[in-house]
């Protein structure tokens, strides 16, 4: 076991999130200056539980990054590919970085020597922002992207850690009353101060878990109260494959839906039972063929890498069917074993153990996707993923979804609705983010309106 010491360091918190790349937590004990011990090479020395002490004086970020990356290379033999860069939005630092540096040669360079990535990951990174620099237009001021949760799913997923909820028609009529009530608000403050959406994402939970009447009047509300003038994208997650039917995809077409989310995260049977989905492979057929028969344009899918027990072979079967389908848009995830979820109370460990075959599962998807004509247009990193890698969104040429980029471009305003939606207020001349959080219980949330539609006239509307 090793003791970690950063000598003239009061918040270790960063340094933690990369120690965990290379260290599972038993492994290893962190102190700094706020610890308020004794952290003279002497004192450590003496105690006997630690197999080796490592003791780090640079007290600048990112020198202290490298330093600490360079030392646990050595030791334990890894060398992660996204180097010292723990944030979870990579392609928005080349962006950052080139309004610095002037050229995508000194970028490089920097991502290359300074945060140490590896080239595989430079070169997918600089192609998925050079796509979004042709997909997206700068963002216009007054434009911002419309979020609407739908808390509500029908089974709750082994891996989930999302505001989901399993509940009775009842409970779920109350919220959505509520959400109208929200959303009448909002529309009429918007346009009160010209604001307007660019994009409109109705997310969750899943929101084909509501009637096809519920979709219906939702989708009514949200024409009424807002100015669809401007809108480049409407987005409607159905995200369960058996919760999609003839009825609910036809009201999405009527309301002017451009493109819906079905997510089989693999087409494996014994997968789809152990983590929790109620449906199979045929109903996941079954939903792609009713949604092309309405004429739903654009088809986003998402598929998880390092799945409980999957093999490389079924997450190549899990890909080729959705290649073969057809489907615009398909964003591989790497599992995240999160704390909400249930997978962490089976195995805290699990993404430990699924660093290797994941490494190989995201090598064939890119392998499949860019033989197939689908390039990277955006890209995430999240806490506990496997082998510490990546989510990346992969489409067709003119299907990228705006939101996606948008949202992790971070330049945009978002003004979120429903339980545990989080408005971001944006900046400009500041280049800053300002969250205004509505409550994630929905429960509170019908119990609370009030108070959340007055945090969103103080800190949204108010400017």
């Amino acid at each position: 076991m090793y003791k970690i010491v950063l000598n003239g360091i009061t918040n270790k918190y960063e340094y933690d999130e990369l120690i965990k790349v290379f260290l599972r937590p038993e492994e290893y004990s962190l102190l700094c200056d706020s610890d308020g011990e004794n952290l003279s090479i002497t004192a450590q020395t003496e105690d006997h539980n630690f197999t080796q002490v490592l003791e780090f004086n640079e007290t600048e970020k990112n020198i202290l990054k490298q330093a600490i990356y360079q030392k646990l290379c050595n030791l334990t033999e890894k060398k992660p590919e996204w180097g010292i860069h723990t944030g979870v939005r990579p392609v928005k630092l080349i962006g950052e970085l080139f309004n610095k540096l002037g050229s995508m040669d000194a970028v490089i360079d920097k991502l290359k020597n300074f945060y140490l990535f590896d080239d595989e990951k430079i070169a997918l990174i600089c192609n998925t922002y050079h796509i979004q620099q042709k997909v997206l237009k700068s963002p216009v001021p007054n434009e911002v992207g419309l979020y609407v949760g739908i808390p509500f799913c029908p089974t709750r997923c082994l891996y989930c850690s999302f505001t989901s909820n399993q509940s009775g028609s009842v409970q779920i009529q109350n919220y959505m009353e509520a959400l109208h009530e929200e959303i009448r608000h909002t529309g009429k403050k918007m346009a009160e101060i010209g604001m307007s959406p660019e994009s409109i994402y109705i997310g969750g939970g899943t929101p084909t878990t509501l009637s096809a009447e519920q979709l219906d009047r939702l989708l009514d509300e949200l024409h009424k109260a807002y100015d669809f003038s401007k809108v480049r994208e409407f987005t409607v997650e159905a995200g369960r494959p058996d919760t999609i039917t003839m009825e609910k995809l036809k009201v999405l077409k009527k309301h002017g839906v451009e493109r819906i989310s079905i997510n089989p995260q693999t087409m494996k049977e014994k997968t789809l039972q152990l983590i929790g989905r109620s449906h199979n492979s045929k109903d996941i057929l079954s939903a792609f063929h009713m949604a092309r028969e309405v004429e739903i344009p654009i088809i986003n899918t998402d598929i998880i890498a390092g799945l409980p027990e999957e093999t490389t072979a079924d997450f190549e079967h899990t890909i080729d069917t959705l290649i073969g389908l057809g489907a615009e848009n398909i964003t591989v995830h790497t599992l995240a074993v999160k704390r909400a979820s249930r997978l962490i109370d089976v195995d805290s460990e699990f993404h430990y153990k699924q660093a290797l075959i994941v490494k190989d599962m995201l090598a064939l998807s890119k392998d499949r996707l860019y033989k197939n004509d689908y390039n990277p247009y955006y890209l995430y990193r999240q806490k506990h993923m496997a082998g510490s890698l990546e989510n990346v969104g992969y489409a067709k040429t003119g299907c990228e979804g705006i939101y996606n980029i948008r949202i992790m471009e971070e330049h945009q305003t978002i003004v979120a609705l429903g339980a545990g939606g989080i408005s971001k207020v944006y900046y400009p001349l500041e280049n800053r983010l300002e969250r205004v959080p509505n409550v994630s219980n929905f429960e509170i949330y019908i119990s609370r309106l009030n108070e959340m539609l007055q945090r969103k006239d103080d800190n949204l509307f108010r400017r």
